[in-house]
């Protein structure tokens, strides 16, 4: 079993659609063995995901309203296989709780230059960021998935 970890600041925006695109790209390819869970590295426990993450979820047929923020520790960054986080500042934060090579910024390892790679945060913006985020995410995903199966074969 792969278990992969998305991290983001508050673990109500980026990261739980992270989590939910890829376990429904995972789902979609009919990819077995890999849990996919998400932690902020300054979240608050337990807090739902933000209105506007929950509504471009449900526009994508994405529910992820069962979705509970937590904190991001060394025990789940220890329990992770493979961590995807959306900044450099969610990088070197997992690097000092362990994560060392297991740790990648999600745009970096879906091919994009370093200026590029990051996911911006949402948080407070209208609709429409959130859209654009979604579909960010959406597209880095979908390339992280096809790497992660094809090192997973090899």
């Amino acid at each position: 079993m792969t278990h992969v970890l998305m991290v983001c600041t508050g673990n109500m925006c980026r990261s739980p659609l992270a989590e939910g695109i890829l376990r429904a790209e995972f789902e979609r390819r009919g990819a077995k063995g890999f849990v996919v869970t998400s932690a902020g590295t300054g979240a608050w426990e337990g807090r739902p995901p933000s209105d506007g993450a929950l509504l471009v979820g449900l526009e994508n047929d994405l529910d992820i309203s069962a979705h509970r923020s937590r904190h991001l520790t060394r025990d789940i960054v220890e329990e992770a296989d493979v961590i995807f986080t959306m900044s450099r500042s969610h990088t070197e934060r997992v690097k000092k709780l362990g994560g060392g090579d297991r740790v990648f910024l999600l745009g970096e390892y879906a091919g994009l230059r370093r200026s590029k790679a990051e996911v911006a945060d949402p948080y407070g913006a209208d609709l429409a960021v959130y859209r654009d985020t979604f579909d960010r995410l959406l597209a880095l995903i979908r390339v992280a998935a096809e790497r992660l199966l094809k090192e997973s074969d090899g």
